[in-house]
């Protein structure tokens, strides 16, 4: 057998330096020489891999380029894929094709050759790829597919009657389960279930836009809402009125929270879940796609030890992510940070969170007064809503304060003629806002499939690109789509950002109830670039497509 050094000079992965640098470094060590190589950056996992399944006289297969057969991954159980790490990924000359993490395991060959009674070859790939994958093709589907069915059986009083008494292998239990951990397998930030006349819809919001992913008979509603509204801790016996709750699941080791609200519709009640992943909020500002310009301008903002910043989009613009992870940044032991929401959506710790509670007479203007007794630093503000909230944030930021909160404008110049809007006295209003961040997210073009291509100027004039013509066409990215992206060609989603500085001339417009239109002509000529500007920017990068851009910013 071929030694694995050599192997590795044949195919170009090394030079003979690194090789006998590596090989130093395994006899200090006393390790494998291909865990070396990974563990000093000189190999990546599939590469080395790859290298090993040479040695062995295999072929190594990437399996976010393969074409899956999903014949093939029927022809084993979900369960048996998982326990070997390995996935049936074709049916070839009458050979089931299995991926595998360890070609050697003769017990994971014997199961798969008796489960699909047919011959079996082996093909190598790594393990992360194959844990991703089998994610991905073994989905729970099926699963529901069966639990829909045994349902269907069940009365409607056994339905209507789900309680805390439930078993936890009742079949709707299991069915409302497996929607949860499938949509947080599926990278969804909401999860949709929809009565319709018929049937019962259930959708997952991924990457900003709804799919579509499961049809289950109408008989089963009322049982699936009930479990969901007695996890969430909503009143069951109500189906009249919206109502708001909140949840927590363990997937995968980690606890994740999910904000639950109803909505009575013509045919029963429909059931939204925001999926809050705690990992959110714990992010980086430069985790959120800020070229360097916009980033540079913004933490000067946040830095000073009072003002208001204000970030506006409409919902669902990542407005709350942004003002998370601005507190990460400012959070400091010697430093009062309380926060007043509606709801708290992240719980962090070394952070004081008030939730408001109208019921309790708790408004965002009430906690907003009490916590300025209780000696805060750093206040971060749900959202300002009415001109009470707002002339109370507007007062604490200029008495000492830093003031983090949202607002819905569509571009940064207009919050400044919405709060005046709001009765705001200009002048307070060009004193006390430092910096406002405008916001939208586009999706991110998948990295394992995009495309480069060259536009024509037709496509490039249609949607307003900064080129004119007679200069060289842009080499931009488009989407193509793969099993990794699921055929979408998109992973993922990137912040947009329009960042303004509040400088004099800017609060001089505010006190002369200058136009919003004539703040952005001022703050463009000072350099604030646009959203526009700013996607066109991130298009020039490759992380994003024109058409994209176009989608999210008017």
């Amino acid at each position: 057998m071929k030694q694995l050094g050599d192997i590795l000079l044949d195919e170009g992965l090394l030079t003979e330096a690194q090789l006998m640098a590596a090989l130093d470094e395994q006899v200090i060590r006393g390790d494998s020489l291909g865990r070396v190589l990974v563990d000093i950056g000189m190999l990546s996992e599939a590469q080395l891999v790859q290298a090993l399944a040479a040695q062995v006289g295999m072929q190594f297969i990437e399996l976010t380029d393969f074409p899956v057969d999903r014949t093939a991954v029927g022809m084993l159980p979900a369960t048996v894929c998982r326990r070997y790490t390995a996935l049936p990924i074709a049916i070839h000359d009458g050979f089931l094709v299995l991926a595998m993490a360890d070609p050697g395991n003769v017990l994971a060959v014997d199961d798969a050759r008796t489960l699909s009674r047919m011959p079996v070859q082996t093909v190598v790939a790594t393990r992360d790829d194959l844990e991703s994958a089998i994610d991905r093709y073994c989905r729970a589907d099926d699963e529901i597919d069966d639990l829909t069915t045994a349902l269907v059986e069940d009365s409607a009083e056994d339905l209507d009657s789900v309680g805390d008494a439930v078993e936890d292998d009742a079949p709707i239990v299991r069915f409302v389960n497996l929607l949860v951990t499938q949509a947080i397998s599926d990278r969804a930030s909401d999860i949709h279930i929809e009565p319709a006349e018929n049937e019962l819809r259930v959708r997952y919001r991924i990457d900003g836009v709804l799919h579509e992913m499961q049809h289950a008979p109408k008989n089963i509603q009322s049982g699936v809402i009930s479990r969901l509204k007695i996890m969430a801790d909503i009143d069951i016996a109500e189906r009249r009125k919206p109502q708001d709750g909140r949840m927590s699941v363990v997937h995968q080791g980690r606890k994740i929270d999910l904000r639950v609200a109803t909505l009575p519709t013509v045919w029963g009640e429909k059931v939204v879940m925001r999926i809050l992943d705690n990992s959110t909020a714990s992010l980086d500002l430069r985790d959120l796609s800020f070229l360097e310009e916009n980033l540079e301008v913004y933490s000067e903002a946040y830095h000073k030890p009072y003002g208001m910043i204000l970030v506006t989009g409409p919902t669902g613009s990542g407005k709350s992510t942004t003002l998370y992870a601005t507190l990460n940044a400012v959070s400091r032991p010697e430093i009062n940070v309380i926060t007043v929401e509606d709801p708290v959506e992240y719980r962090l710790p070394g952070i004081n969170q008030v939730q408001v509670n109208v019921k309790a007479g708790l408004t965002f203007a009430g906690a907003l007064r009490s916590i300025l007794r209780s000696d805060p630093d750093v206040v971060l503000l749900g959202e300002v809503r009415d001109h009470e909230t707002a002339q109370i944030a507007i007062e604490a930021a200029l008495t000492g304060h830093l003031v983090l909160s949202t607002l819905h404008t569509n571009d940064a110049p207009s919050a400044v003629t919405r709060l005046t809007e709001m009765g705001i006295e200009p002048f307070l209003v060009g004193s006390a806002l430092d910096c406002v961040v405008a916001q939208r997210l586009a999706r991110r073009l998948c990295t394992k499939c995009k495309e480069e291509y060259e536009p024509t100027e037709v496509e490039l004039v249609a949607a307003n690109f900064p080129w004119s013509p007679g200069e060289e066409l842009p080499r931009l990215h488009r989407p193509v789509g793969c099993s990794a992206c699921a055929n979408t060609g998109y992973k993922g989603r990137l912040a947009i950002h329009e960042v303004m500085r509040v400088t004099e001339e800017i609060e001089r417009l505010a006190v002369a109830h200058a136009s919003a239109a004539e703040m952005a002509k001022v703050a463009r000529s000072q350099g604030m670039l646009t959203l526009r500007d700013d996607g066109w920017a991130k298009v020039f990068l490759g992380d994003t497509s024109i058409e994209e851009v176009l989608r999210v910013v008017a």
